[in-house]
């Protein structure tokens, strides 16, 4: 079955079925090995040697896992790349938050929101929450889908005795970006010891974000009639306001899309930063930016899609 075929079925895998509660995600298995990876290497004195055997040793075990998993059945290589992906759970969390503010509960709105991202909820108002959610999902459309497609898609080049490596990419960024989730802090615990996964992950991603942010994600304000000119605009001028290399671009082109302003105050752990600013404020964010933006992670998903194919094809074909 052709590369192009599989990954076309684990998509709309994904589209219609998501991440359920009670599916035991592969990521959950990875993040245990790093738990258990975490409590043996922490307590030696060096801790960047040992966070970067850390990192060796997630990745190495989760490409090996991946790649006998892909030689055992293409149709396990097909689901292992559905559970890669997640375009529909981060439409269903921004749904889900949105339903609870129009049912008027702020508090259970703010718990819900809790789940999904690092920062202090309970002092929130509707704008700061509308605004949490879609700077979550602008920067996940590259963690949560850009990324695992480019990586597969680059897999899928290679092969070891007959069986695509196109699985093993993909698995191995998200143990990647799992990584720099679970120890990529600059806190005094994870400063030195997480070091090496925030790097690693800053250079998988590097690619990745500036495909969302200075092609697709415009590419999907124009289908959805949204400012794409504007998205283009604050992508190159706003890209890099943020802590991290690579979030600012996929936040800028949705910024820009959408005529909304991301970044300033927030509070995380008990302290207030003002981050700066991303995009232009022409209108205080509502419930309808989340339903828009939503809109726009899908339309997204479809085009870096028909990208990584068209271009996929194309490379085959010169080489």
């Amino acid at each position: 079955m052709n590369f192009i075929i599989r990954y076309s079925i684990a998509y709309v895998m994904d589209l219609i079925l998501g991440d359920p509660h009670w599916f035991p995600h592969p990521v959950r298995f990875i993040g245990k090995l790093i738990e258990s990876l975490e409590k043996l290497l922490y307590r030696f004195s060096c801790k960047k040697l040992t966070g970067g055997i850390l990192a060796i040793l997630t990745i190495g075990i989760t490409f090996l896992v991946s790649y006998y998993i892909a030689k055992l059945s293409i149709y396990l290589e097909i689901f292992f790349l559905y559970t890669t992906l997640a375009t529909k759970s981060l439409a269903d969390e921004g749904f889900r938050v949105c339903k609870i503010l129009v049912e008027g509960d702020m508090e259970k709105a703010k718990k819900e929101l809790s789940y999904l991202v690092s920062r202090d909820t309970g002092n929130m108002d509707v704008t700061q929450i509308t605004r949490s959610v879609l700077e979550t999902i602008s920067e996940n459309t590259v963690d949560g889908v850009i990324a695992p497609m480019f990586f597969a898609f680059l897999g899928s080049f290679f092969s070891v005795e007959g069986v695509s490596l196109a699985l093993p990419f993909a698995m191995g960024y998200k143990a990647i970006n799992t990584l720099d989730s679970m120890v990529g802090y600059k806190n005094e615990k994870y400063m030195d010891f997480g070091m090496i996964s925030a790097k690693i992950d800053d250079v998988a991603n590097f690619i990745p974000a500036r495909i969302a942010g200075g092609f697709i994600i415009p590419i999907g304000a124009f289908i959805l009639r949204m400012d794409y000119k504007r998205a283009w605009k604050v992508f190159f001028r706003d890209r890099l306001n943020h802590s991290s290399p690579n979030s600012g671009n996929s936040e800028a082109a949705f910024a820009g899309a959408l005529g909304v302003q991301f970044g300033g105050k927030t509070s995380y752990f008990g302290k207030v930063y003002d981050k700066p600013t991303i995009g232009d404020k022409l209108k205080h964010f509502g419930i309808p930016d989340v339903k828009r933006g939503i809109r726009l992670l899908y339309v997204s998903s479809w085009i870096g899609l028909a990208t990584f194919m068209i271009v996929s094809q194309l490379i085959k074909a010169f080489i």
